[in-house]
Parts: C-alpha cells; structure tokens; sequence
C-alpha cells in the first residue's frame, strides 16, 4: 500500500497557505468573478437593444397602417417590451450575484491594500464570500430588480408606446381626428373584446409599472451604493 497521502507536504488540505499563494487566489477569483459580472450585464444590454428594436419596428407599421385595428400593433408592442422587462429583471437578479461578490472583493482586498491599510471594513468578510460560494443565493427580490431595469431603461420606452397607442385611438386612420375623448376609446375594441376591457387592461399594466416603479425599491442594506448617490458623493468628494 502506498503511504503518499501521508508523507509531510501532500495534504493540501491540512496545508497552511503562505501569503504569496492566498493573493494569487484572491487575483484569480477575482478576475473570475468579475468576467462573470460583465457576461451578465452584457446580456442585460442585448434584452434592453432588442426592447428598442422592437419598438422602432411596431411603430413604424403603426403609423403607416391606416386600418382602424392597427392599433392593435400598438398594444401588441406594450406586451412585448413588457414581457422583455421581466425577462430583463431575471437577467439583472444573476448579474446582481456577480457585481456582489466582485463588490465584495473590491471593498475588502483591494481598497485596504491600495490605502495601506490591511484592516477590512467587514470583519470576516472571507467567510461571507466563501459562504456565498457554497451557497448562492438571491440578493434581491424579482420585482425589485425589475423595478431597476424600468427606472433605468424601460420608463422612456413604455411612455412612447402608451402615447403613441392613445395617440392611433384618436386618429385611426391618420385622415378624420375624433374631437371627443369618448370617440377615441371607442376605437380601442379589438374584434368581440369590447373597449372597456382592452382600455382597462392597458391602463392596469401602466398602474403596475407605477406601482413597481415606486413601492419595490430596494430595502436598505450593505448594497445601498448600488442604489443611491453614494457614488456620486464620493466623486464629489475626490474632486
């Protein structure tokens, strides 16, 4: 029988690091966790260009249609940019996991190394990070990530789509304007579902994008520079 795993040396386990060896991993696990980061927010912007694409498209068959129903294309476009959100916001829920870790490396390896000063903010912080590694989880809820992506990048699109439906209410055919608001909503029937329904279910998704929009933001925590302007008081501090 070989006694290899008990000769002095081989146990990598039971093996102290030597500090040369711990940075090296520190530098590694970094970079890893950063191209991990970057992947995801990459893909954050390709959901947010195909949004754009997506409406410039429907827009443009929107008002070159002349029927009464291409207003249809109108709600058809507010359902997909919609449904890209919340694709968006689960994208943003994995990326959030990365840009932790990365930020949790930057504050408490880096910023003490670059300032002289080896006391970390966190104590323990290796423990934090090792015990996200084994278990990952979530740092944020769904809608609160949604919420981000909407304040971010979706308001502008939503509020073009919303006007430019309303807007082919009121002139359906680009020749006759109606002159009264009740008109216009009478156009907003599609084939047997009446306008009160659709108008309804329209103004229902705009009030949920309000209420996301303003009642899911983020709870406080150690994350909060994610979110406020510490950023920015930071820079204006430097500067």
């Amino acid at each position: 029988m070989s006694d290899r795993g008990t000769r002095p040396g081989t146990d990598y386990e039971g093996s102290p690091l030597s500090r040369q060896e711990y940075i090296s991993a520190i530098i590694h696990l970094y970079r890893g966790e950063m191209h991990r980061a970057l992947t995801w927010r990459q893909r954050l912007d390709t959901t947010t260009n195909w949004a754009v694409f997506t409406t410039g498209a429907l827009l443009s068959f929107l008002y070159t249609n002349k029927t009464p129903d291409a207003h249809i294309v109108g709600i058809l476009g507010i359902l997909i940019v919609f449904f890209m959100l919340c694709f968006e916001g689960r994208r943003f829920r994995y990326f959030d996991v990365w840009r932790t870790r990365v930020r949790k490396l930057e504050e408490n390896f880096y910023a003490p190394m670059l300032r002289r000063d080896l006391s970390s903010p966190v104590e323990n912080w290796g423990f934090v990070v090792a015990e996200d590694l084994l278990t990952p989880r979530f740092k944020i809820s769904y809608l609160t990530a949604v919420r981000a992506r909407l304040i971010r990048n979706y308001i502008p699109i939503f509020l073009v789509l919303f006007f430019a439906w309303f807007g082919k209410l009121i002139d359906p055919t680009h020749q006759d304007p109606v002159d009264t608001l009740g008109e216009a909503l009478q156009h907003a029937e599609v084939g047997p579902i009446e306008w009160q329904y659709v108008f309804g279910s329209v103004c229902a998704l705009g009030l949920f994008l309000l209420y996301v929009g303003i009642f899911c933001g983020p709870k406080r925590s150690d994350e909060a520079i994610w979110w406020s302007n510490r950023s920015d008081e930071s820079v204006d501090e430097i500067s």
